[in-house]
C-alpha cells in the first residue's frame, strides 16, 4: 500500500474511533429496558401501597416498565444488600421505609453500608406516626385509661412489633419511656403476623403504621388510642397525638423513600427525582396517599441525603434513650 492510501485508511480509522463513543452512548440511552424496583418485605402490604401508585406512573412517563421484586426478610436486609450488589447502571431502586437507616442502629451488623453503598434518589412519602392500637378486648377506651391499667397490671402488657428497631419497636419505646409504664416487647418477623396476632387477641397492643392499621381501625377489630408524629392524621382526627396526651414532644414518624446502587449517575437520580414529584402531585396519587393517611414529599437527592443523617442521628438518640441493644 502506498503513502497515501495508508493515510487515508489511517484518517478512516480515526474517524471511525470517534464516532464510537457517541454511537455507544446513543445505545445506552436510559432507561432502555425494565426497571427492576426491589421492595425488602413481603408483597401486598403498605409499602407496596405506597410504592406502586407512583413508580408506575413513572415508568410509564419514563416509557418503560417498572418491575417489582419483593425480597423480604432480616428487616429488610436481604433486599437492600441485593440493590448494594446492584449494576450502577440504573436499573435497580430499591424502595424501602425508615427501616434503612434505623437497621444500621439496632442491627449489630449489616452486609452494607447503609450511607456508602446507595445513592439517595428522594423521599417519597412521611406518615403522620405510629399508631398505639389495642385489641377491643382490652378494657381502655383512650389512653388515660390505657396508662392505668398498664401501672396496675402486675404482669405487663405485651406489645408485638415487626422486629427490632423497626418502627412499631420505636414507637413503643418512646410510649413506653413518655408514660413511665412497663410493657414486655414480643418481636415478630414482620408486620404481618405481628398485627394477626393482635387482631386474633394473643398479644393485646401494637404500634404500627396508620396505613397498615387504619383498615382495621375502621372496622372496630382494633382501637386507636395515640399517634407518634407531632400531627394529627387527617383520617384519625380523634385520635391525640403523644404530645397531646403528655407524653412529651415526640415527632416518630415512619417514611418511604427509593434509592439506586452507591456510585450510580448522579443525572440518573435526578430524573427518578423529577419524574417522581411529578407524580405525587397528580390528582390520583393525591387521593390514595390521602386515603393511606400518608402525605407526599418528593424530596430532591441532596435534602434527602441530609434527612437520612439526620433520621441516623435520630435513632442513634432513641436507642440511647430507650437502651435498646443491636442484635
Amino acid at each position: 500500500m502506498g503513502r497515501q492510501g495508508a493515510c487515508a485508511v489511517g484518517v478512516a480509522v480515526v474517524v471511525l474511533a470517534g464516532m464510537l463513543p457517541a454511537a455507544g452512548v446513543h445505545a445506552q440511552a436510559w432507561p432502555a429496558k425494565p426497571i427492576r424496583v426491589v421492595v425488602p418485605f413481603a408483597g401486598g402490604g403498605p409499602i407496596d401501597a405506597v410504592a406502586r401508585p407512583v413508580l408506575e406512573r413513572v415508568g410509564a412517563s419514563l416509557g418503560q416498565p417498572m418491575v417489582f421484586e419483593s425480597r423480604p426478610g432480616a428487616s429488610g436486609t436481604i433486599g437492600s444488600d441485593l440493590v448494594a450488589r446492584a449494576p450502577k447502571d440504573g436499573y435497580t431502586l430499591l424502595f424501602t421505609t425508615g427501616s434503612h437507616t434505623s437497621n444500621a442502629v439496632y442491627l449489630r451488623k449489616l452486609p452494607y453500608d447503609p450511607i456508602a453503598d446507595f445513592l439517595p434518589v428522594s423521599q417519597v412519602a412521611r406518615a403522620f406516626g405510629q399508631v398505639l392500637v389495642v385489641h377491643p378486648a382490652l378494657p381502655v377506651r383512650n389512653v388515660k385509661e390505657f396508662i392505668a391499667l398498664a401501672r396496675a397490671r402486675k404482669d405487663s402488657l405485651n406489645y408485638a412489633s415487626a422486629g427490632v428497631g423497626n418502627a412499631t419497636h420505636i414507637a413503643a419505646e418512646l410510649f413506653r419511656i413518655g408514660a413511665g409504664v412497663q410493657l414486655t416487647h414480643v418481636a415478630y418477623k414482620g408486620g404481618g403476623p405481628a398485627l394477626a396476632d393482635v387482631l386474633g387477641g394473643h398479644v393485646e397492643v401494637m404500634f404500627p403504621s396508620v396505613t397498615q392499621a387504619l383498615p382495621f381501625i375502621r372496622a372496630g377489630k382494633l382501637r386507636a388510642l395515640t399517634l407518634s408524629g407531632i400531627r394529627r392524621s387527617p383520617v384519625l382526627p380523634d385520635v391525640p397525638t403523644y404530645q397531646e396526651a403528655g407524653l412529651g414532644p415526640v415527632d416518630f414518624t415512619g417514611w418511604h423513600a427509593t434509592w439506586l446502587p452507591g456510585g450510580s449517575p448522579m443525572e440518573i437520580a435526578r430524573r427518578l427525582q423529577a419524574e417522581i414529584a411529578r407524580a405525587v402531585a397528580t390528582p390520583e396519587v393525591r387521593a390514595v396517599f390521602a386515603e393511606l393517611g400518608v402525605e407526599a414529599v418528593a424530596s430532591t437527592p441532596e435534602a434527602f441525603a441530609q434527612f437520612v443523617k439526620q433520621d441516623l442521628a435520630l435513632n442513634q438518640e432513641i436507642a440511647k434513650r430507650a437502651g435498646i441493644q443491636p442484635e
